[in-house]
């Protein structure tokens, strides 16, 4: 009889996992069974259990993008990392490594890339797989639960911003103060530029605040664009979107300089209003941002381990993984829920 572990699995599409025993895997080449230590809840593993976008997942499969443990076994061939050392799993699970985009620097845009808790099991049970030519290297001394939400979260949101264009001392706005919007905000104050925060909860505005907001605008209570025009003297240099709901995709547009770059890092299901009009007379730039390479991870992890970025996050069972499901879709969860094992 194979050996099993514990794990919440997504057995139909809906927001309630099963949390049951299942055959532990055996590692493949390139390939490290890890047993985990800690592993972040994602608003996109939730997308993934309810089948939300185009591209689906097969159930059953285990969600999980943000898990940290210790490899304990290697599969056949030579390998970057031994048994003993702390890894972790990312949306990005693995690239082809051979086509244009893998090949430029640009493997998260690879058509054959595999997904954590999408593609391949994740890091919602005791032991998970990963490609050791791609899985993060968790730096020494950290706090394991505190990085797991860097593996997704942080990478995310610190390739989202580089990719605004904005440069220390401008203007970036953080549309969403979330999971992700929460550590964005701290990411943009170590990179030098002038953060204003947008939401429509006061309590995770004061979050903002607390990490180094300059400014902050409750959406529900004024126009957020107004206010961002206001406040910046004709608009923000770069903004960063990454909540859940679509009409702050429509917002974005109208808080821009001209010249601006906006960066979609939030995933909800639907479209979103735009005024060609506005993109042609601004000259914006709006692009997709889809986390992080792997030299993308190595430097978020960097600014964690210095210091420079720290997640707002409780602790939580596996068991506690539909409780917390159901307040992701609420919108009631501060920050990030860690799982620990």
């Amino acid at each position: 009889m194979s050996k099993q572990f514990k794990a919440a699995i997504v057995e139909e599409f809906g927001p309630t996992l099963t949390v049951r025993e299942t055959d532990l895997p055996e590692p493949g080449p390139f390939q490290a069974l890890v047993k985990n230590v800690a592993s972040g809840i994602c608003h996109t593993d939730v997308h993934a259990a309810c089948g939300d976008w185009p591209v689906k997942p097969e159930p059953a499969f285990i969600p999980g993008h943000e898990g940290v443990g210790e490899v304990v076994k290697l599969g056949p061939g030579e390998h970057d990392v031994k048994v003993g050392d702390m890894v972790g799993n990312a949306w990005l699970w693995s690239a082809c490594g051979v086509c244009e985009h893998c090949l430029s620097g640009h493997e998260t845009r690879c058509e054959k890339a595999e997904y954590g808790g999408y593609t391949v099991d994740g890091s919602f049970g005791e032991y998970m797989l990963v490609d050791t030519r791609y899985c993060p290297r968790i730096p020494e001394g950290v706090d394991y639960q505190e990085i797991a939400p860097i593996l997704c979260a942080g990478v995310t949101v610190y390739k989202g911003l580089k990719v605004t264009n904005t440069k220390p001392g401008q203007f970036v706005v953080i549309s969403g103060i979330g999971g992700l919007g929460h550590i964005a905000v701290q990411y943009a104050v170590a990179m030098g530029m002038r953060v204003i925060a947008v939401d429509i909860a006061d309590d995770k505005l004061e979050l903002a605040k607390k990490h180094g907001a300059e400014y902050t605008i409750n959406a529900k209570e004024k126009d957020p664009a107004e206010a961002v025009v206001e406040y910046t003297n004709g608009g923000s240099h770069g903004v960063l979107v990454t909540a859940v709901h679509s009409d702050a995709f429509g917002q974005a547009i109208n808080m821009t300089r001209r010249g601006a770059t906006i960066v979609f890092n939030g995933l909800p299901p639907g479209e979103f209003p735009v005024s060609i009009f506005n993109i042609v007379l601004k000259e914006l730039t709006i692009r997709g941002s889809l986390v992080g390479t792997r030299k993308d991870m190595a430097e978020a992890l960097d600014f964690y381990a210095r210091g420079l970025v720290k997640p707002t996050w409780k602790q939580v069972g596996l068991d506690d993984v539909n409780d917390v499901f159901t307040g992701l879709i609420d919108g009631t969860i501060d920050g990030r829920r860690v799982i620990k094992y």
